[in-house]
C-alpha cells in the first residue's frame, strides 16, 4: 500500500468531504479528507490504481487537486 496527501481546493463543507471520500472508494482507494487543512490523505495499492486516476476521481467531483 502507498499513501499520498493531496491539497484540494474547493472544499467548504462536510458534503465536500463525503463527496471526495466517496469518489476515492469508487476507484478502490481509501481516504480521509480534512476540511480545515483542505487536504486529503489517500491510501491505495499502486499496482491497482495510478495517482492520475485518483486525481481524476477527485477532480470529477468538482475540486482542484494540487
Amino acid at each position: 500500500m502507498q499513501t499520498v496527501t493531496f491539497n484540494v481546493e474547493g472544499m467548504s463543507c462536510n458534503h465536500c468531504v463525503n463527496a471526495i471520500e466517496g469518489a476515492l472508494q469508487t476507484v478502490n482507494a481509501s481516504g480521509k479528507a480534512d476540511l480545515e487543512k483542505k487536504t486529503v490523505h489517500v491510501e491505495f495499492d499502486e499496482n491497482e490504481i495510478s495517482l492520475g486516476a485518483i486525481r481524476k476521481a477527485i477532480e470529477d467531483q468538482g475540486y482542484d487537486v494540487e
